[in-house]
């Protein structure tokens, strides 16, 4: 499967974004999907995850409660509704899929075999 993450650009504090994420090729509804994000001169962290029944999702601590991942399984598309915008959310998002990973792996990113290239996020006055 290709991915294709979009929907990044620059937008101001408390703002919100949508990102998605476009698949092609492979039965999408049967991968796993995560986000990430790599801020500048920083390592890459998990962002959030939505397995393919869509009911169960999981998010990192520091965007719980800002940040809404859904998908379209039909539109082989999955999004990052992104609110309430932090300077220190600024960061490329990237978006991953795999068959096979286990649900404890979900927030590593060694788990996931297949990347898309990211999009920049600025959050910025």
């Amino acid at each position: 499967v290709q991915l294709q993450a979009s929907g990044g650009g620059l937008v101001q504090p408390g703002g919100s974004l949508r990102l998605s994420c476009a698949a092609s090729g492979g039965t999408f509804a049967d991968y796993v999907v995560g986000w990430f994000r790599q801020a500048p001169g920083k390592g890459r962290e998990f962002v959030a995850a939505i397995r393919v029944n869509s009911r169960h999702t999981y998010y990192a601590d520091s965007v719980k409660g800002r940040f809404t991942t859904s998908r379209d399984n039909a539109k082989k598309s999955v999004y990052l509704q992104m609110n309430s915008l932090k300077p220190e959310d600024t960061a490329v998002y990237s978006c991953a899929a795999s068959r096979t990973i286990i649900v404890s792996s979900y927030r590593s990113d060694w788990a996931y075999q297949y990347w898309g290239q990211g999009t920049l996020v600025t959050v910025s006055s």
